[in-house]
């Protein structure tokens, strides 16, 4: 399986972590932007509001963000956007490093490995329908297919960017491994 081994790998491992330090960066910016967003309404945030799954209790978050902490979820959801670029790029690269330095005979852990970048960049496009849903509700939309919608796009894509991490991160130790000489 050749994935990225006609690309300059020192390159690719630059990418690879210019990616990462970007993400882990706008990951702090949601972290800060989202501390306003936990209300008895939404325990855990926007990520309650993610998975709330129904209009009453999604009209309850956002009644309980009213003021000030619905500026914060508006920006929450901006980084939210440029979050799902930059985790959808850096996880799936993650995924083909890792297949591309695993040995020959492990094809199907390499499989696996292309599987899962293609899978968390359908996760990224499951965050863009999920995200658009919160957008229509902090508006003020009484579509009760929304708040369902959020919840079963957020459920597969937290799946799905765990799955990828974790093959990333099992796999990364013989990547970041200096070849010998």
């Amino acid at each position: 399986m050749i994935l990225l081994q006609n690309l300059n790998q020192e390159k690719v491992l630059k990418v690879f972590w210019g990616l990462l330090g970007l993400t882990l960066i706008t990951l702090i910016g949601m972290q800060i932007s989202g501390g306003p967003l936990k209300t008895p309404a939404a325990p855990g945030g926007i990520v309650s509001f993610e998975l709330i799954g129904t209009l009453e209790g999604s009209h309850n978050i956002v009644e309980s963000w009213r003021g000030e902490a619905m500026t914060y979820a508006g920006i929450n959801m901006g980084l939210d956007f440029l979050l799902l670029t930059l985790y959808g790029f850096t996880i799936a690269l993650g995924c083909l490093l890792v297949a591309d330095k695993l040995p020959l005979h492990w094809s199907r852990v390499k499989r696996l490995g292309a599987w899962l970048a293609t899978a968390v960049l359908f996760a990224a496009f499951l965050d863009i329908v999920e995200n658009i849903a919160l957008i229509k509700l902090l508006l003020g939309s009484n579509n009760e297919f929304l708040p369902i919608l959020a919840k079963w796009t957020a459920l597969p894509k937290f799946i799905l960017v765990l799955l990828a991490l974790t093959y990333v991160l099992v796999g990364m130790v013989p990547v970041l491994r200096k070849p010998q000489k």
